[in-house]
């Protein structure tokens, strides 16, 4: 795919796009019908798996309003606008009533001193607030897993991108959160990266 990025969203990196296809590994059989991307940022999950599964009903969502234009373009320009709903909003406040087969997110889950120490290229030209979260980069991330466990379906999976320190604590808060099943993934690099949970 390619997509479109400027200073209105993250760049989407090789980790995301293992994302993508790990949570798609997990639908193998029969495809979701409705997927939710939390914090779509340019839109390249919610293009990658309206690609992938052509028969799901997408629906992205963040909460800034020029993060979504940049998203709607390469939606537009990747022929998937009709395929693909966008909402303003923060995280599951924008999310209408009813569950999804699958929730995926990268959200922000960088410390401020982590995002302090990325390249110059990171830090002086992506918005910050797609980077960092309070409370050593869980904010955000705690707030997805407790609000995905009354959305999702009884098979559905839970797909996040974290933080290389978080998969402890995040296994907590899904168990506490009703998640019966809590696998954890490296990226490309051997590092731990994604979380998957389901019901």
């Amino acid at each position: 795919l390619r997509l479109k990025v400027d200073r209105r969203a993250l760049i989407p990196r090789p980790e995301t796009e293992l994302l993508v296809e790990l949570a798609a590994q997990r639908w193998a059989g029969a495809p979701p019908a409705r997927i939710l991307d939390l914090g779509t940022g340019s839109g390249a999950i919610a293009v990658a798996l309206a690609t992938r599964f052509p028969d799901a009903a997408v629906l992205a969502v963040d909460r800034s309003a020029e993060a979504l234009d940049l998203a709607r373009e390469n939606a537009e320009a990747t022929g998937l606008a009709s395929r693909i709903e966008f909402r303003l909003g923060n995280w599951f406040d924008a999310v209408p009533a009813g569950t999804f087969d699958l929730i995926v997110s990268n959200p922000p889950y960088l410390t401020e001193e982590e995002t302090a120490a990325t390249a110059p290229e990171v830090r002086n030209f992506e918005p910050v607030t797609a980077l960092t979260a309070p409370e050593d980069g869980l904010a955000d991330l705690r707030r997805i897993v407790v609000g995905a466990a009354g959305r999702l379906t009884g098979e559905g999976w839970l797909a996040l991108e974290t933080g290389i320190a978080h998969h402890p604590r995040l296994s907590e808060l899904a168990a506490a959160a009703g998640f019966t099943r809590v696998e954890c993934a490296q990226d490309l690099a051997g590092r731990d990266r994604f979380v998957f949970a389901r019901r």
